[in-house]
């Protein structure tokens, strides 16, 4: 009995210090992913001067809001672009989640005739596509979408991957409750929001997630399509706002003319405290289920 249990206390520290250990790693690799945010941050509240001299810094020195008084200038501007972002990552996400889950429910269903076909479809579009000019004839000439906020929304509403995704997670819903429900009366749609949508409600917030922060992020498909300033989404308007101050900067650097101050490099970290802060805030109420839309399915019986 003794050695029995000095051979569980041996066990115990041996697990204590894996856990301090595991912990403490873990730790250390958190800490150098918050520590750019750090940097960004007080770069951005560092006068232009001093990160010129002495370059960027976790600490904030020469204390200067210099960059976010230029970029919030025209604060009007700023704040449409906000509404345009919001907009387009709202409806498309909205949207986007729709038309992928809905595809998903189709091709999980066995027995639905002819999934194999459209999955062949579905496919297929992951290793073939009809090209940049193709795309934005149709979208421009037959679609007119030109200087219309859904360019910025149709080209991101299905995405193949997602829907394989999803349909990874309804094939995991026993059939047994599908069949039930039609033996209750229930239709197809009812099957698809009542059932299927609360049961993969983890996975529906992962894509989402990833989903919104693509719209989020959006600027290409507005460089493509967008020519009306009042439609700019938030990425956009701050790498114009950026192109033009380094464009200024260039024109300053070979002409007698001197632009005293510029923060073009603080004004970078700002746009980034802009651009990102959002995202960063809105994190920490889906991080539960984001976790849980990732590691479900990893383990099974």
């Amino acid at each position: 009995m003794a050695q029995i249990s000095s051979v569980r206390r041996d066990r115990s520290r041996s697990m204590l210090v894996f856990q301090i250990l595991a912990k403490a790693i873990c730790g250390l690799f958190a800490l150098f992913c918050v520590l750019p945010f750090i940097m960004i941050l007080s770069a951005s509240f560092t006068s232009e001067g001093y990160i010129a001299l002495n370059g960027y810094s976790l600490f904030i020195h020469d204390f200067s809001p210099e960059a976010y008084g230029t970029i919030f200038k025209d604060s009007s501007m700023v704040l449409r672009s906000y509404g345009v972002t919001i907009f387009i990552t709202v409806v498309g996400t909205a949207l986007a989640l729709f038309i992928i889950t809905m595809a998903a429910y189709v091709v999980s269903r066995k027995d639905f005739r002819y999934r194999n076909h459209f999955s062949f479809y579905f496919y297929f579009t992951t290793l073939f596509n009809g090209g940049l000019i193709s795309t934005y004839i149709l979208y421009v000439r037959y679609l007119g979408l030109k200087n219309s906020i859904w360019a910025m929304i149709l080209p991101g509403l299905f995405s193949t991957f997602y829907m394989i995704v999803m349909r990874s997670f309804m094939s995991e819903i026993p059939s047994s409750l599908v069949e039930s429900a039609k033996i209750d009366g229930a239709g197809e749609f009812r099957i698809y929001f009542r059932i299927i949508i609360p049961l993969t409600r983890s996975g529906l917030i992962t894509i989402g997630l990833f989903i919104a922060l693509g719209y989020w992020n959006e600027w290409y498909n507005c460089m493509l399509y967008i020519t009306d300033e009042r439609l700019f989404p938030l990425q956009y308007l701050l790498y114009n706002m950026l192109a033009s101050q380094q464009a200024l900067a260039r024109i300053a650097s070979k002409t007698a003319v001197k632009l005293a101050n510029m923060p073009s490099k603080s004004m970078r970290m700002a746009m980034t405290v802009i651009a990102v802060g959002p995202v960063l805030l809105a994190y920490p109420f889906i991080q539960k289920y984001f976790v849980k839309g990732i590691t479900v399915g990893a383990v099974k019986g």
